[in-house]
């Protein structure tokens, strides 16, 4: 009968050591109180779930109005401001890399021409932009407000601005496809990077 008490002891003690530590690192883990003067506030639609990664811009944003509907368009509104900002930042940073090692005639205007383009496609590809996230409260005052959160892939700018350069047979010709996808690509992974 000692035999089996010691083996017995002896997992008792070894289930102690580990679950042990793992009740005090639970406790150590506990979520930092807002001071007393202070009220944490929590926003729908926003946090990490919902930033810009190596596959999709996103953006969110918080509309209110005494008009139910009202609050939902500008809560869309100024996501999508929001958004093609933040495309548009990227795809500018993605031709200036493009063209840094460009070499042809006409590098300026060739380069002004894929600005512009690249304004056409993004206002253009605002169309298809998928919604990830929506809710709606009621304040005490009686205004709604609405939480909105967007999102585009990538691809679809990348794909965009492949279908529009098509279409201009003097920037097809100097354009490198795969060059420029190369360097969208570098620049969404900054997204996931967290830069």
């Amino acid at each position: 009968m000692k035999k089996n008490a010691l083996p017995s002891f002896l997992m008792l003690v070894l289930a102690a050591l580990i679950i042990v530590p793992a009740i005090q690192s639970c406790k150590s883990k506990k979520e930092a109180q807002a001071p007393d003067d202070e009220v944490l506030i929590q926003t729908y639609c926003s946090g990490p779930d919902y930033f810009s990664d190596n596959e999709f811009f996103r953006a969110n944003s918080v509309g209110e109005s005494t008009d139910q509907v009202m609050s939902k368009k500008k809560a869309l509104s100024n996501a999508k401001a929001e958004l093609a900002g933040s495309i548009e930042t990227t795809v500018k940073s993605v031709i200036d890399n493009y063209f840094s090692s460009y070499e042809a005639n006409n590098v300026e205007d060739i380069r002004e021409r894929y600005e512009g383009l690249s304004r056409e496609v993004i206002k253009q590809e605002l169309s298809g932009i998928r919604t990830i996230c929506e809710k709606q409260t009621k304040t005490k005052q009686g205004t709604y407000k609405t939480y909105i959160a967007i999102e585009l892939a990538g691809d679809e700018i990348l794909n965009g601005m492949k279908d529009r350069i098509s279409k201009d047979k003097k920037l097809e010709m100097d354009f490198q496809y795969e060059k420029f996808k190369k360097e969208l690509e570098k620049e969404m992974e900054n997204y996931k990077e967290g830069n």
